[in-house]
C-alpha cells in the first residue's frame, strides 16, 4: 500500500559518511556496503549486506543481517527483530549513524544534524555536531577548534558513550586503515592526553575522557 510521504517514517543518516542524507521509508530497505543495497555505506566495517528495515503489524523492524561489526540500536547490540520507535538511533559498525523518526513530517527539511540529534539524546554537558566539526562543551564552543585528529577521536568516543572503545579501533578511527599499522600506543595517549586537556579548558570540573585499563578508553557524558 502506498503511504503519503508526510505520514511515512523517515532514515536520516548523522555521523558517517551518509551525512545529512535522508531516506523516506516506504518499503523494506537494505543497508549494506554491496551496491545493490538500499542504503550503500563505503566502508570495509559494513558487511555487503549489514541490516535491513522492513514493515510489520506494529510498524518498521530492524534486523541485523549477521553482519560482522554488530548493528547496535539505541547504544545495545541488536540480536533480535525490533521494532523502531520514534528517536531511536541506528548505529551500523563504527561507520555510520542513523537517526529513526516516525513520521517525515516530525523532522523539518532544514532541521541540522545536531538538532535532530538532540531530539533523542537530551542536553549534554558536551555536545557534537559531526557534520560542521563543531563542538560545545557545557553550551560553550571550543575554539579554535579541535585539530582533525582530535575531533575523529571524540567522535567516534561521541557515538559509542558509556561504552569501551578499544584502542585498535581508536587508532583505526583516527588513522585509517593504511596508516594505523605504525602507530604507537604513546602517540595515542599522547592525542588523548591533548584531547582531555582541551574539553579540560571549558569544563575542569569533569573527566570526559576515561581510560579503563586493559581495555581501552570510554566517554563519560552525563546531562549538563
Amino acid at each position: 500500500m502506498e503511504r503519503n510521504s508526510e505520514d511515512s517514517p523517515t532514515l536520516v543518516a548523522q555521523t558517517g559518511p551518509l551525512n545529512g542524507q535522508r531516506w523516506i521509508i516506504r518499503e523494506e530497505l537494505t543497508i549494506g556496503r554491496e551496491e545493490s543495497c538500499s542504503i550503500v555505506v563505503p566502508s570495509r566495517q559494513v558487511s555487503r549486506l549489514h541490516a535491513r528495515i522492513s514493515f510489520s503489524s506494529q510498524g518498521p523492524v530492524i534486523e541485523d543481517s549477521g553482519s560482522k561489526n554488530g548493528t547496535h540500536l539505541n547504544g545495545k547490540l541488536l540480536g533480535v527483530p525490533t521494532v523502531l520507535q520514534d528517536g531511536d538511533v541506528i548505529q551500523i559498525a563504527l561507520a555510520q549513524q542513523f537517526l529513526f523518526m516516525s513520521s517525515d513530517a516530525t523532522l523539518p527539511l532544514e532541521t541540522s544534524n545536531l538538532v535532530a540529534f538532540n531530539q533523542v539524546t537530551q542536553r549534554k554537558r558536551l555536545r557534537l555536531d559531526s557534520r560542521a566539526h563543531r563542538v560545545w562543551v557545557m553550551e560553550n564552543e571550543i575554539e579554535p577548534p579541535l585539530s582533525a585528529a582530535q575531533f575523529q577521536l571524540l567522535e567516534l568516543l561521541y557515538e559509542k558513550q558509556g561504552r569501551v572503545v578499544s584502542r585498535s579501533d581508536l587508532i583505526q578511527a583516527v588513522w585509517a586503515e593504511e596508516q594505523a599499522i605504525g602507530v604507537s600506543e604513546q602517540a595515542l595517549d599522547a592525542l588523548v592526553r591533548r584531547l582531555r586537556d582541551r574539553l579540560a579548558a571549558f569544563d575542569p570540573a569533569h573527566n570526559y575522557i576515561i581510560t579503563v585499563r586493559g581495555h581501552g578508553v570510554r566517554m563519560d557524558n552525563p546531562p549538563s
